[in-house]
Parts: C-alpha cells; sequence; structure tokens
C-alpha cells in the first residue's frame, strides 16, 4: 500500500534519495539569536575539551581516561581499578541525566553540547563556509568540473580539516596517556615512538572521516541517541516544533504576496520559503514533524523567525513547544514520569557522594596464599602465609607502612623488611606473616582485622581469613 504523499518523508531518511545513494546534504550558514547562543556554548566547550587535559589539581591531570593502565583523573581526583564501582555509578547517573532531560526537552542535548556536533557545525561547517562560501555556491562548486578553482578550494578544505582533525587526535590521545606524556613524546618525534605515532594518524583518519565525508550520517545513522529518543519522547515533551495549527490553518500553507490579507485569506503563517529546510544540517523538513534526524540545533527556528520579521508575522511558527502546548495550549507541567527520573538521579547522586566520601586514600588488600596451608611452630604458635597489595591513591607517597594486628594478640611479620613506602599513585606489594596463639582461635577459620600504619598513625583497616586446626578453640 502506497503511503499518502504527506508521509512519504518517513519511508527513508533525509540523505538518502529515491535511488538509495546518498544525497549531499548543503546547509544554508545559519543566523540569528539562538546561532549566537549556541556559538558561545560552543566555544566555551571547545575551550574545556582542549585546556582540560593540561589543568592539574594538586599535581592530578583534571581529566584523564588512562584505559591502558587502568588510571582514570575526574575533576582532578584519581580513580583506579578498584574505584570501578564509583565510575559504573558515575556512568549511570550520566544515562539517566540525558534520559531525564531527552523526556523533557528532546535530543536538545545533541543540538547545543554533543561534541559531534559542536565540531561539525562550529568549526569544520564554519571553515567549508569560509573557503567555499555559503550554500549556492557550495553546490555550483560541487556540480562544476575539476578546474584550478575547484582544486584549489577543496584541496585547501581537505589540508585545513586533516591539520584540525590530527589536532583533535592529540588532544583525545592526552586524554587517553596523559598531558605530560603526550608532550614528552612531542619532544622526542615521532620516530622514538613509532608505534604511538601511527596510533594518532589512525585516530586522526577516524576523525577526518567523520568530519569530511561521514558528517550528520554519525547523528542519523551511527547514534544510537536518535533511535532512543523515540522511544522517550512523548506530547509533553518540548522539542524543535512547527506549529501546523498556524502555519496551515484552514487553507493550508501558500506563497506570500503583500497585496492580500493573509488573515482574511484563511491561509497559513508558513509562505513555503523553504529557509528551514535549507539551512537544515541534517536535511528534513520540520514541517513534517518531529523526526529521529532533528538535533534541535535551532537553526530552522532562526531562520524562521528571519523569514516572519520580513513579512511582517509573528514570530515562533517554529519555536520550543511540545505537542500539547501546540494543539492544546497546554504549558509545561512537571509531571509524574520525570518526577520518577529526578527521584532516581537525586538517589544515585547521593549514593556517589556517599561513596566518595568512605573512598579511602590508601587501599589495603591482604589475602592468604593460594594452596598453603597453616604452620603449627613452637610455644603453640600458628602461622598463615599472606600476599599484601596497597595502593596509593594520592600525589603524595605514603611513608613507614608498617601492620599491626587489631583482632587478636599476635605479630605480623614482612618477609623482606619492617617498614616500607608506597610511592604516588603507585602501589606496594608483598609477603608476610602472622602468627597467633592458638589459644586465642575461635575455630578452624577466623576472620582477623589488620591495621595499616604510617608512623603511629592508623590510615587503613582491613581484614582476612586465618585458619588453624580444628582441635583448637
Amino acid at each position: 500500500m502506497e503511503a499518502p504523499k504527506n508521509e512519504s518523508f518517513r519511508d527513508s531518511i533525509a540523505t538518502v534519495n529515491e535511488e538509495g545513494k546518498r544525497a549531499w546534504v548543503f546547509p544554508k550558514k545559519p543566523s540569528g539569536k539562538f546561532y549566537e547562543y549556541r556559538k558561545y556554548v560552543s566555544y566555551f566547550l571547545l575551550a574545556f575539551l582542549f585546556s582540560a587535559p593540561f589543568i592539574k589539581i594538586n599535581g592530578n591531570q583534571f581529566l584523564m581516561f588512562n584505559v591502558l593502565e587502568r588510571r582514570f583523573n575526574i575533576f582532578g581526583f584519581p580513580f583506579w581499578p578498584q574505584d570501578f564501582h564509583l565510575f559504573v555509578i558515575s556512568m549511570i547517573i550520566g544515562v539517566v541525566f540525558v534520559i531525564f532531560f531527552t523526556v523533557a526537552f528532546g535530543r536538545i542535548f545533541c543540538g547545543w553540547i554533543c561534541p559531534q556536533t559542536i565540531f561539525m557545525e562550529m568549526v569544520f561547517r564554519r571553515i567549508e563556509y569560509a573557503i567555499e562560501g555559503d550554500r549556492g555556491k557550495q553546490i555550483r562548486l560541487n556540480k562544476q568540473p575539476w578546474n584550478a578553482e575547484k582544486i584549489r578550494k577543496k584541496g585547501l578544505k581537505w589540508f585545513v580539516f586533516f591539520i584540525i582533525s590530527f589536532l583533535i587526535a592529540n588532544i583525545f590521545l592526552a586524554y587517553l596517556i596523559g598531558s605530560d606524556k603526550l608532550l614528552e613524546y612531542v619532544t622526542e618525534g615521532p620516530i622514538e615512538n613509532m608505534s604511538t605515532f601511527i596510533s594518532l594518524l589512525i585516530f586522526t583518519g577516524v576523525f577526518y572521516f567523520v568530519f569530511a565525508w561521514f558528517r550528520e550520517q554519525v547523528c542519523i545513522i551511527a547514534c544510537p541517541y536518535g533511535r532512543l529518543q523515540g522511544v522517550l519522547l512523548d506530547n509533553k515533551s518540548i522539542v524543535v516544533a512547527y506549529d501546523h495549527k498556524r502555519g496551515e490553518k484552514e487553507e493550508g500553507r501558500a506563497k506570500f504576496n503583500k497585496k492580500e490579507d493573509r488573515a482574511a485569506s484563511g491561509k497559513g503563517d508558513c509562505i513555503d520559503c523553504f529557509q528551514c529546510v535549507h539551512v537544515c544540517p541534517t536535511g528534513i523538513d520540520i514541517r513534517n514533524g518531529t523526526q529521529l534526524e532533528c538535533v534541535n540545533c535551532t537553526a530552522c527556528i532562526d531562520a524562521c523567525d528571519s523569514i516572519m520579521e520580513k513579512v511582517n508575522l509573528p514570530k515562533g511558527l517554529i519555536r520550543y513547544a511540545s505537542e500539547e502546548n501546540i494543539e492544546k495550549k497546554a504549558k509545561f507541567q512537571f509531571n509524574a514520569r520525570l518526577k520518577g527520573y529526578s527521584a532516581v538521579l537525586v538517589i544515585l547522586i547521593g549514593v556517589l557522594v556517599g561513596m566518595l566520601f568512605l573512598r579511602n586514600d590508601l587501599e589495603a588488600r591482604v589475602l592468604r596464599l593460594p594452596g598453603q596451608l597453616y604452620e603449627h611452630k613452637e610455644n603453640n604458635m600458628i602461622s598463615n602465609v599472606y600476599t599484601y597489595k596497597l595502593v596509593n591513591k594520592t600525589t603524595e607517597a605514603v611513608e613507614d607502612i608498617h601492620f599491626k594486628l587489631l583482632s587478636h594478640k599476635g605479630t605480623i611479620e614482612l618477609v623482606t623488611k619492617d617498614a616500607f613506602d608506597v610511592p604516588k599513585q603507585g602501589l606496594s606489594e608483598g609477603t608476610l606473616f602472622i602468627e597467633i596463639n592458638a589459644s586465642a582461635l575461635s575455630g578452624d577459620k577466623d576472620r582477623v582485622k589488620i591495621g595499616v600504619y604510617s608512623g603511629e598513625e592508623l590510615i587503613e583497616t582491613t581484614t582476612t581469613a586465618f585458619l588453624g586446626p580444628r582441635s583448637f578453640k
């Protein structure tokens, strides 16, 4: 059954033509109030992205995600593999936060905060406009044969795109391995660090492919968030929407005629100028309603407001609004669904804050050596052998470390030395013996509590199992 004409846009995405080939999008250069706001937000986020790896708090990089060495710094606080539960909760909070805003305001994250959109619209497209010109000039340049002008403009654009992609790859590498190591590699040169340099070129190629060719397809095809919003949105969600009640009225949209009384004619306020379509970075017609391709970038709002101003009609034909607001003039309400997400978000943030306060700067693990039984020594002493691992999460060395038994009378002896230091953001591990008199044991398997001291200060406690003979109580 053939789809109605006004619903045919739902049969395929806007960037694919009838033959199934890529329909290249040439958006018009946007301008207007919302675009200016987006520029301020984007440049602030870009400045943060490029500076964060080089900002240090108490010697810690502000943000670092060293997957290879399993070391993470978030807002200057170091996290180790032992803190993975904190990282998981943080990611869950981020997901719930995005879901919460999607339910309330649609795909606003994509249009205002997403790095893909910011780089594409505020960096690469602006370079494209500067070199090739606006929409019409880009279309003509794309259609003309490969003459000197086309080679010069395309070559210059691709070269600048490559340089920026290389710079972005370096910044992302600083997040992965640390800014200090990156600067060290840069100083030493690529020949001394060939494997890292090859990885850097691969990342550069990925970024270049995304921003020079794949472009808006990332938001439409690759990113799952566009599909997710279809599940999360309802008729109360505030999105970039076309007011079809006002735009169509009784007679539908029509070209503008300054000699007619448009209000008396029954024609809608939409003058069918297609400026909202031409300015859209994903190539959709917002007048068809909410679509998965829409990233809520507000370019169509600015374009429509500009046209409405020129033809002396009220602004806001395209605006931030919910379906209920357009249909029933209903105002935004903080409904039960949003309250539920808010409650979950508050609980998760509370759990995370509590865990952060309970988190120790030095973490100790003492485990019995696998496969080893207890040893019965003279004077009725029972000995067990253990391995210990101490992780220092701070930027200062912890000195004069030694162990004491807190739950039983007994002794702890290190295999190598009596006391040692744990280096900053490092770990120390080794072997120790715990000896307890058999008369102090309550069974064949006791839990013993061990104190970790730095000098005379107790800085951490841990527990472990102590094995003894069944006959002792």
